[in-house]
């Protein structure tokens, strides 16, 4: 048990563990001591001098955000001497800072402003001219303005320590000191952003919000990303139905203020020109929109046709699609179709993983796991590419508990740099690793079949705690396979659709499997949902504008099975969601499948299925719920396992429509390039 010691602080006796920063022990017990450099889970750099206070028996004041507590510390930090020195310290960082609060975009926001205001700066002593730079464009979406920074090196250590890529430094010294990019007059890096939402003052800007709106202006929605399998929460800013920016400051989900460049800036995709916006039906070689009731009418009369002839039905589901239209699919198929033709694109083998693992709960690690285990071991992935979240979860665990990375992949990944061990397979870490006190293993799409229940029976092997993440590539990807958007039973894979000359009816949610095939029945009455009109919606008899997870509500699940709550941020004209669109068509049937509405189908969901009796208030309130593995033997599935590659700048077809992920010097990027100098 740590050792705690008592100290007083403006009077309040308080007791905190031993070397505690004082300013995180103050802060803990409702006692802010105000900083700028100082940033939680960063190295310290004492520049700003604002948290000083004064401590007792003390000849001078000390720097708070360097000083651990001691026993019997009395510590003032609202004190006369300590007032004037931050009112000297505010005067001090105004003298070059330009007074443009009414047009920076930091207005309303900036740490600065509050401490100005606050301190009562209303004059200063410096009579001096300012010294003025120009503003500078360092790529798309980061813009520069040194004036205004107050040198407290955040954004450097953010860079550096939290996403790993180095793309900032300090050059000169004293008055003309500038950050500085890594590439003279530009930036090349993951463009994530982490460097502008961590400014404290509006020097660092984005090139997407700049000039648009102001923080009291927006309707601040918390939603999960809709790109990666990752699961991170992204608080979208929406003003007059458009999504303005996305962050997570208030730290809100399991990956507190973390978001790679799709979850800050890959949003525009729902206000491209191509967004479908009514139903169409084809007429010859084009297409001519229709009504709801029309489109719902026409796929009723040729589904029901269908189904009363023994005709042969093929659906294929997402893995961008909530839970509950998951749910909703795979029970229309299966009861109201009467098919197990059903399937989606599986980026990860979870059914061997399941398999494996033979219901035990103890073996599914959490996103929280990689920040917390003593050695991380990732094999057939380029971590930092494709689950960038997890991967800042693995660098800050070296930082924070000097965790040891060990690494399995093809290529050189990024994970290389800071690995005490990489080898060309498993057995050759297993004397190391059998040295740790406890493990992660995370594999992708190389893992499959025999490969994945060795690397099972090895990890087993080991006489540690083991833990494993069977790696997927999109926001629902995990919940897809959970919710049976599966071939069981005798069910035909999306290949075995797709080469099937007898096919009657394909269904398409969401998906795009003839971007990279072909459909061989020709006279297949094929139906798609979705958001743009792909290679896939041209050949469709009937498209259905679809909306995407930023315009509805639900649940998703993500690689680590974490439920988390989608919440709709805004609505587009025309479409509706999958489920508004499974229930239209249900409806027109006289099926009865249920009522289609989010939380009824939850509800159905945790009465149903394995793992899914999750605690409602956790995940109403913004929380991640772990899930439970599927129980006992699970059967193999028919079909390719295959992941997609997508780097930090793809995913799928909802990064081709984005003109911020399009516009970035970096993408698309590729796999297997992490340890190159940038």
């Amino acid at each position: 048990m740590a050792e705690l010691v008592k100290l007083t602080i403006d009077g309040r006796t308080i007791e905190s563990e031993k070397g505690t920063l004082l300013i995180e022990a103050a802060r803990q017990n409702g006692i802010e001591i105000p900083a700028f450099c100082y940033y939680e889970g960063l190295t310290l750099q004492a520049a700003c001098r604002m948290c000083l206070v004064e401590v007792e028996k003390t000849p001078k004041l000390q720097v708070g955000c360097t000083l651990p507590v001691a026993e019997g510390m009395v510590v003032h930090t609202d004190s006369p001497v300590v007032r004037q020195s931050r009112k000297g310290m505010v005067e001090f960082l105004l003298t070059n800072h330009p007074l443009d609060c009414p047009v920076c975009d930091k207005g309303g926001e900036c740490e600065l402003q509050d401490m100005a205001f606050r301190y009562g700066v209303g004059e200063s002593r410096f009579l001096e001219r300012k010294v003025h730079t120009d503003e500078k464009q360092w790529s798309p979406v980061v813009f520069f303005d040194a004036p205004r920074c107050i040198l407290c090196y955040r954004c450097v250590r953010i860079c550096d320590e939290g996403i790993g890529v180095k793309a900032l430094g300090v050059a000169n010294r004293g008055v003309v000191a500038e950050i500085v990019p890594n590439h003279h007059d530009h930036l090349e890096c993951d463009e994530c952003g982490a460097c502008i939402d961590i400014c404290p003052v509006g020097a660092l800007t984005s090139g997407i919000y700049r000039y648009q709106t102001r923080p009291w202006e927006m309707e601040h929605v918390g939603t999960i990303c809709t790109h990666c399998s990752d699961g991170c929460r992204t608080t979208l800013g929406v003003r007059n139905g458009k999504i303005m920016r996305g962050n997570n400051r208030d730290r809100s989900g399991i990956n507190g203020e973390f978001l790679c460049v799709k979850g800050r800036y890959g949003f525009d995709f729902i206000e491209h020109p191509e967004r479908l916006q009514s139903p169409m039906m084809r007429v010859g070689d084009s297409f001519e929109p229709i009504s709801w009731a029309a489109a719902a009418e026409e796929i009723s009369r040729r589904f029901k046709a269908v189904k009363e002839r023994g005709g042969k039905f093929g659906i294929i589901g997402s893995n961008h699609t909530t839970n509950e239209e998951n749910y909703f699919l795979a029970k229309f198929a299966r009861q109201g179709l009467g098919t197990n033709n059903i399937d989606h694109h599986r980026t990860g083998d979870l059914a061997t993983f399941f398999d494996a693992l033979s219901g035990r709960n103890d073996a599914l690690a959490t996103t929280a796991d990689l920040y917390s285990a003593s050695a991380v071991l990732i094999v057939g992935n380029d971590l930092s590419q494709q689950h960038p979240f997890l991967a800042y979860q693995a660098r800050a665990n070296v930082r924070h508990h000097q965790a040891h990375i060990y690494t399995v992949t093809s290529g050189p990944v990024r994970e290389d740099n800071y690995s005490v061990g990489s080898a060309a397979n498993v057995e050759d870490l297993r004397d190391k690793l059998k040295s740790e006190k406890d493990l992660v293993i995370v594999f992708g799409d190389s893992v499959q079949g025999d490969a994945l229940r060795k690397l099972v029976a090895f990890g087993d092997s080991l006489g540690i705690p083991v833990k494993y993440v069977c790696l997927v590539d999109y926001s629902n990807s995990r919940g897809a396979f959970d919710m049976g958007v599966v071939p069981r039973d005798g069910g035909m894979s999306i290949d075995q659709m797709l080469a099937a000359p007898d096919l009657d009816v394909l269904w398409v949610v969401g998906a795009n499997p003839l971007k990279r095939g072909s459909l061989s029945a020709e006279n297949a009455f094929v139906v798609v949902q979705d958001l743009f009109l792909t290679e896939t919606a041209r050949r469709a008899d009937i498209v259905l504008p679809a909306a995407s997870a930023y315009e509805k509500s639900g649940t998703v699940t993500n690689v680590c099975g974490e439920v988390q709550k989608l919440k709709q941020a805004l609505k587009v004209m025309g479409a509706k969601t999958d489920l508004e669109i499974f229930g239209l068509i249900a409806k027109e049937m006289k099926l009865n499948l249920g009522i289609w509405l989010p939380d009824k189908v939850f509800e159905e969901i945790r009465k149903n299925v394995r793992g899914y009796n999750v605690p409602l208030p956790v995940v109403a309130t913004g929380g991640a719920a772990p899930t439970l593995p599927l129980n006992g033997h699970v059967a193999a599935l028919p079909g390719v396992i295959q992941s997609a590659g997508d780097t930090l700048f793809t995913s799928g077809s909802l990064s081709k429509y984005s003109k911020i992920l399009n516009a970035v010097m970096e993408a698309p990027g590729g796999l297997y390039e992490g340890s190159k100098e940038r």
